[in-house]
């Protein structure tokens, strides 16, 4: 029986990874810090059922997400929320494909390419070997011969320098700063805030001259992929970005197969910069119209 949807709590995070290590798909939308860290973004809401947490956005308007949970062991077409029909969003493709297969005819899927995950070979950013790569290397080799560097994992005692450089971030890109970067502000502060809350996390730091110049925030999905949830800069500093990548994956990634570097969001700068890493696959998403 599933319950009422109510907002996200973090009292409920151990039985939502419960649910999540048995979804046989894991995308970086459904991981638990991308969940908490928006969740005031999107008025994010969760009902747990017997097997399944569904969920739901309130904000701008309200709209399902996929369930999180063993899709492949389910009767989808006794599911009393599918029978009644619906929207959904961020659906990753191979429950689309299911769905599908289970209630045929009333299944309509379209394309969501803003919202697939690029996801890249942990071995290949760390290494920026061959041709490939030569650009990024070169970004990297300027950074390490001009800087004094020096790069360490993130700690709950870094929090005030993180929210500090992200400050300084923020006043950088005024000039362009719209909605969504003040939104996406309002989810790393909330994010970084309760560090020592939410498990699987970890990051890194560049710092140059004691100052901390940049930063990564992690989760680890799985035993294999990694996702990075947000990655900043200082203005100022050739390279910064590539320095930052490379270092924390070769520091800290090494035990993981693949690195999920999410979204689009079908911001053309951003896919071009997310192509331009040689990307080793992609997870795709899909939007369902469930017909009733």
């Amino acid at each position: 029986m599933k319950r009422a949807f109510e907002p996200l709590a973090l009292g409920g995070r151990d039985e939502y990874l419960a649910r999540l290590a048995r979804c046989p798909q894991k995308v970086s939308d459904y991981s638990f810090a991308n969940l908490w860290g928006w969740c005031e973004e999107y008025g994010l809401e969760w009902s747990f059922g017997d097997s399944h947490v569904w969920l739901r956005q309130t904000r701008p308007e309200t709209v399902y997400w996929a369930p999180v949970g063993p899709w492949e062991t389910v009767d989808w077409s006794r599911c009393p929320t599918l029978n009644g029909g619906g929207s959904f969003i961020r659906v990753p493709a191979r429950l689309a494909d299911i769905w599908s297969e289970a209630l045929p005819g009333r299944v309509e899927v379209s394309e969501a390419r803003e919202h697939w995950d690029y996801v890249y070979l942990v071995s290949e950013l760390s290494a920026l070997s061959g041709n490939r790569f030569h650009k990024k290397k070169n970004l990297l080799n300027q950074f390490t011969k001009n800087y004094a560097y020096e790069y360490h994992p993130l700690t709950a005692d870094c929090i005030e320098e993180v929210l500090q450089m992200q400050m300084e971030w923020c006043v950088w890109r005024e000039a362009e700063c719209d909605a969504t970067l003040a939104a996406e502000n309002r989810a790393i502060a909330r994010v970084v805030k309760d560090w020592d809350r939410l498990p699987n996390l970890l990051g890194g730091a560049v710092r140059v001259e004691g100052r901390m110049i940049a930063y990564t925030v992690a989760e680890a999905l799985d035993d294999s992929m990694l996702v990075i949830h947000f990655e900043k800069g200082s203005n100022g500093f050739k390279g910064v970005y590539q320095a930052v990548n490379q270092m924390f994956l070769e520091h800290q990634g090494q035990g993981f197969t693949h690195v999920n570097r999410e979204q689009d969001l079908g911001d053309e700068g951003l896919r071009k910069a997310k192509l331009s890493y040689n990307p080793a696959l992609f997870l795709e998403k899909r939007a369902v119209r469930v017909l009733a």
